[in-house]
């Protein structure tokens, strides 16, 4: 048997890195994934960071779905919810290229996911200090992230690894972390909820479109 792991998920990070855009990922087993990706370790604990999105006037259902995902990462018994706060805004923006005739100014949506970097970071140092893990990952491409992983490998001396949702890892994560690497969308699609699943409530459905 291998380390005892964690996996912390930057839920949004990882939504615009391998999610967004891409048929078959979204209704995503996190546990799956993390034995997918780490099938030599003891997968403990895996924590995922989010916040309750709100309907953009295009696309008002997005909220009813993610409620039902959450609802689906619920019947895990090893993951854990943990939930920021998400704000969207109507705010006047500079046109970088104003044409002749045109406005200066536009407004515009804009939308802002706050609490899961500090979140995570709280709880990666909660779970370091409590020795619940030997070997903690955390699936973001987030620098902010770069103190509180390197303090699990320096003052805790802990392994701790990067999982990037984007092809790079950033410099700061990469001198930060005990090893890094790239987050696969091949792991990603291996690691789906069945279209439909049962909990205490009844059937749960995968969303159309997802």
């Amino acid at each position: 048997m291998g380390l005892r792991t964690n996996f912390y998920v930057d839920g949004f990070n990882l939504y615009y890195g391998l999610l967004k855009g891409e048929p078959g990922r979204k209704w995503l087993d996190l546990m799956l994934l993390a034995q997918t990706v780490r099938k030599r370790d003891h997968i403990n604990r895996v924590r995922y960071f989010t916040a309750l999105v709100t309907p953009w006037p295009q696309d008002p259902h997005e909220p009813q779905r993610q409620l039902t995902y959450l609802r689906a990462l619920k019947t895990l018994p090893n993951v854990d919810l943990h939930l920021g706060q998400y704000q969207l805004n109507s705010v006047r923006r500079m046109l970088v290229k104003p044409q002749p005739g045109q406005p200066l100014f536009l407004e515009v949506y804009d939308s802002k996911e706050k609490g899961s970097d500090v979140n995570l970071a709280t709880m990666l140092l909660c779970d370091a200090t409590d020795r619940e893990f030997e070997q903690a990952i955390v699936v973001s491409n987030d620098s902010d992230l770069a103190l509180p992983i390197e303090k699990v490998r320096t003052k805790f001396g802990l392994k701790i690894g990067v999982l990037s949702p984007r092809p790079k890892v950033t410099a700061r994560l990469r001198l930060a972390a005990s090893f890094c690497g790239a987050l696969r969308g091949g792991a990603i699609e291996a690691s789906q909820f069945p279209n439909v699943m049962q909990d205490a409530h009844g059937t749960i459905t995968k969303p159309e479109h997802w």
